[in-house]
């Protein structure tokens, strides 16, 4: 084993159960009587190239366990995307502060920043191990059956459309919610078990996975609204045209940017304001309402789900133990062994880095507007403990006595 310090750190956008991952790998890391102390880095990469460090060895035990059950990044996070000169800046820093093992907490990006550094490293003759922790509630790492964060979204995801088809019910109309995904469609599939009844939306779900075509939409949204008199629809943020140009960009007369300049999907509620302007203007119905659930998916504390909570522990834990017990970097990745129960892997980091994992086509209805049950048999496990359940009146009628 590698004698010195331990560095955790959090990147990307934060999530319901991301804390568990770092509490898991400090409290595993104080274990070992090889480390020496357990470092914290506030905000990601940038806190680790500004030395703006905390030291997580002087934490309490109970305390990090508060702080695991609370969403959110508690080190704080980046949406830095390290080149090679940022990385062998990262480099640098943890020579100076005798960092041995290194967990980075994120998504694609983070992955690929563990890989640059650990090349880095070697050729450095600098002995560290540097370990990814999964992340992202787009279920988009390649490798894993799901990444912890996405089942607590998930859940999110399924009761808010059990409470909008609800609503949508009492008051009909039209209904529209953009949920995350740029390249992937999971989360916006989650949307399907919030159904319980054959009239329950969503009724159409669009995913970045199959080719948006307005006029297609424009014309489900007819058919549906003509049969129940209401609709219900999912959209994922990335969803795009034949030629894979978003659609945002394609129909909105503004278009934003974030800070790596890519386009912004769903931020603004500009993609569910064009897809409800698109069926006032075409098809004369006036009751239309458009949501973008945005941030509020990510860090729910109302809705986290258990299974995720219990993994993203045990991600963190096994980061630490492939860590101490093995020698080469990695990527730890989850497994599905059974219908329900789970083994953690470490897979090379390069198998995992830079690449985008999306839904399987077998998840995805003919139609390309539905999920099929392949995919609900996939989801329901990770929604973990019992969901909330919706029921109806039977509507014994009555009869007219003025006719």
């Amino acid at each position: 084993m590698l004698q010195g310090k331990v560095l955790v750190a959090q990147g990307g956008g934060p999530t319901a159960v991301i804390n568990q991952s770092m509490v898991g790998a400090v409290l595993e890391a104080r274990k070992f009587r090889n480390v020496s102390l357990v470092y914290g880095a506030l905000h990601g990469v940038q806190g680790i190239v500004n030395e703006d460090f905390v030291d997580l060895t002087q934490e309490t035990t109970h305390n990090l366990e508060m702080v695991a059950e609370t969403p959110s990044s508690a080190l704080g996070s980046t949406r830095d995307k390290p080149d090679l000169k940022y990385c062998r800046q990262i480099l640098k820093v943890l020579q100076a502060h005798d960092i041995r093992y290194f967990f980075y907490i994120g998504g694609n990006d983070s992955s690929d920043t563990m890989r640059i550094v650990a090349d880095e490293a070697r050729q450095a003759n600098h002995p560290i191990r540097c370990i990814h922790i999964p992340k992202t509630i787009d279920n988009d790492l390649v490798l894993n059956d799901h990444t912890p964060g996405f089942p607590s979204a998930a859940r999110f995801v399924v009761q808010s459309f059990l409470g909008a088809n609800l609503d949508n019910r009492s008051l009909p109309g039209v209904y529209i919610a953009v949920v995350m995904g740029r390249h992937a469609g999971f989360l916006t599939a989650a949307s399907a078990l919030g159904k319980k009844f054959p009239d329950d939306g969503p009724h159409m779900i669009y995913v970045p996975e199959r080719t948006f075509r307005m006029d297609e939409y424009l014309s489900d949204v007819r058919r549906i609204y003509d049969r129940y008199g209401r609709c219900i629809i999912a959209a994922s943020e990335g969803i795009h045209d034949e030629t894979g140009t978003p659609i945002i960009t394609r129909f909105a007369k503004k278009v934003e940017h974030d800070a790596h300049g890519n386009v912004q999907l769903s931020g603004s509620g500009a993609l569910a304001q064009l897809l409800g302007d698109q069926v006032k203007e075409k098809l004369g119905i006036n009751r239309v309402r458009g949501d973008t659930f945005g941030y509020l998916q990510r860090s729910f504390i109302g809705c986290v789900s258990d299974v995720d909570q219990r993994e993203a522990r045990e991600v963190g834990e096994k980061a630490v133990q492939y860590a101490m017990w093995g020698d080469t970097d990695g990527s730890v990745t989850i497994e599905r062994t059974g219908y329900y129960s789970v083994d953690y892997k470490l897979m090379p980091l390069e198998a995992v880095a830079g690449k985008t994992r999306t839904m399987p086509d077998e998840f995805i209805s003919d139609s390309g507007t539905d999920v099929t049950d392949a995919f609900r048999l996939y989801l329901r496990p990770l929604l973990g403990k019992a969901m909330p359940d919706a029921f109806r009146l039977r509507h014994s009628k009555v009869a007219k006595v003025l006719g």
